[in-house]
């Protein structure tokens, strides 16, 4: 049973320490849109996802595997990265692109807020696209659990915010208590106020206003689906799969 007095909530990926996830059960999201893309590749059977945090990174791994079933995947500000296969859209995630490839996925701030959980005890992988199956998941979970915001270039992102207050507020059956974290408290009052119209708020969102200008509304309506599959993201030795898959 989940331990909401301890459950906590980093509001992006500069808001903490490694250390503070140590031994820890973290649920990474970014909304708008690695975490809905990571989501979407596993639901179209990709093989297996390798976040990095740089292209760097994602240049020294795709020399040293079988290039013939990888592809280079990522954006940075949003727009595709040059010599990359795919950029960070959904929609080009198709099955017929992706099955059973391994993707190095490279974004600006979902993989480098997955790359600093790395310490952690579980590492999941949540959108609005597998909320429930991400509350079903944590509901029995015995250790602490910290909600990671990827947030945008450091600062808070609502759109992140408001799913991982939507996890709060499932998880505590909508009455969260006074000794609850001051970071889930946050969380759950943000989306305490707005989960009549979430659509709404997250296309008005600063982050979504950026991603209008580069890819349109499309994305945006995607990304604020809620439970569209029970794909599980889990991360274990560097590669993303499906818990199950």
């Amino acid at each position: 049973m989940a331990n909401l007095n301890t459950l906590d909530v980093f509001f992006s990926s500069q808001s903490f320490h490694e250390e503070e996830l140590r031994k820890k059960v973290v649920v990474v999201v970014d909304v708008l849109r690695a975490s809905s893309t990571i989501i979407t590749a596993l639901m179209n059977h990709a093989k297996g996802i390798i976040p990095v945090e740089d292209m760097g990174e994602a240049s020294r791994i795709s020399q040293s595997v079988d290039s013939e079933n990888i592809l280079l995947c990522g954006e940075k500000d949003g727009v595709k990265i040059e010599g990359y296969d795919l950029g960070n859209s959904p929609f080009e995630y198709s099955e017929s692109m992706i099955e059973n490839k391994t993707l190095i996925f490279n974004t600006t701030n979902g993989t480098k807020a997955i790359k600093k959980a790395v310490g952690a005890s579980q590492i999941y992988i949540g959108s609005f696209l597998n909320l429930s199956t991400i509350v079903h998941t944590l509901k029995s979970e015995e250790k602490d659990i910290v909600l990671v915001c990827a947030g945008w270039r450091g600062r808070m992102a609502i759109e992140d915010l408001l799913f991982a207050g939507n996890v709060v507020y499932n998880l505590s059956d909508g009455a969260l208590s006074p000794e609850a974290r001051d970071g889930a408290k946050v969380a759950f009052g943000l989306y305490d106020n707005f989960r009549g119209n979430l659509p709404k708020v997250i296309h008005s969102s600063n982050h979504a206003v950026r991603l209008k200008n580069i890819a349109g509304e499309k994305d945006i309506d995607y990304c604020a689906q809620t439970d569209i599959c029970d794909i599980l993201p889990v991360l274990n030795d560097g590669i993303i799969s499906n818990l199950y898959g």
